[in-house]
């Protein structure tokens, strides 16, 4: 019985990786994603981001040293492209409050955001981490939104110290997602594993400017930090007004709780 005899095409080639699937790529190339990325609004970090631009159905962790360093104008042009595509934009527990009139000169619209109050931040528990029953109530909220289907962008503080066991259900939330997640941490755990794709450490870098390190992303380490300039907080007629603002709510004895402070977005407290 004559034995089989397989034969080979002298000049067949073994596929490349990056052939058999969008999440195999080579270590000295961008990954690439089947999901359109939505782009960042700054060319010189769409040039470094896989895809060209936030990813979607993953994670995007951005570490800060502290709040308010210019991570809202950073994801500004993205969120207000949201909005504008018709698609809601989420904001999970800000640690301040956030200026409609800032919000405005960014782009967005502030009736159109949708601000989820947990009510857990500056709760403590016996181990100094925050305590778990709030941890679990923002997670849970958040988790829920990525997987409805029914939101465009998501924008959350999360507590310090999160376990790294919560972070990965985020992440496997957001492959439900089909918009950008973005989630704020301190820069304590930039030395910590991390389940998000993407990660960028910012610092300030001058007036208007945002030092971006690219930390972790699917392909080659990124060695220098990208200085972005950042649009004004306020338009000079944004901040004249915001102080005609200001002066009528005193001349009626309103006080400055008058002021608007996201007055007009949606407020849901889950205290």
């Amino acid at each position: 019985m004559p034995s089989a005899i397989t034969h080979f095409a002298p000049h067949a080639r073994a596929p490349l990786p990056e052939r058999l699937h969008t999440s195999v790529w080579r270590g000295n190339q961008m990954g690439r994603s089947a999901e359109r990325a939505l782009p960042s609004g700054f060319a010189a970090l769409d040039a470094q981001l896989p895809g060209g631009g936030w990813p979607r159905r993953a994670l995007s962790e951005l570490l800060l040293p502290h709040p308010g360093l210019g991570e809202i104008r950073l994801l500004a042009p993205s969120l207000a492209a949201t909005q504008r595509a018709g698609r809601l934009v989420m904001l999970f527990d800000p640690p301040a409050a956030l200026s409609a009139w800032a919000l405005m000169q960014m782009g967005l619209d502030a009736e159109q955001l949708l601000v989820i109050d947990t009510g857990t931040q500056g709760i403590p528990g016996v181990d100094g981490r925050p305590h778990e029953a709030g941890v679990d109530a923002r997670l849970w909220a958040l988790e829920q939104a990525l997987h409805s289907g029914h939101v465009g962008a998501v924008l959350a503080w999360l507590p310090p110290r999160l376990r790294a066991e919560r972070l990965r259900r985020l992440q496997v939330a957001a492959h439900a997602h089909d918009g950008p997640a973005f989630v704020l941490r301190e820069m304590a755990v930039q030395q910590q594993a991390s389940p998000a794709p993407l990660r960028l450490a910012l610092q300030a870098g001058g007036a208007d400017c945002l030092s971006v390190r690219v930390l972790k992303r699917r392909g080659p380490p990124l060695a220098q930090a990208l200085l972005l300039e950042l649009p004004p907080v306020l338009s000079a007629s944004a901040t004249r007004k915001a102080r005609e603002l200001a002066a009528q709510t005193v001349l009626s004895g309103q006080g400055a709780a008058a002021v608007p402070l996201l007055r007009a977005a949606t407020f849901v407290n889950l205290a």
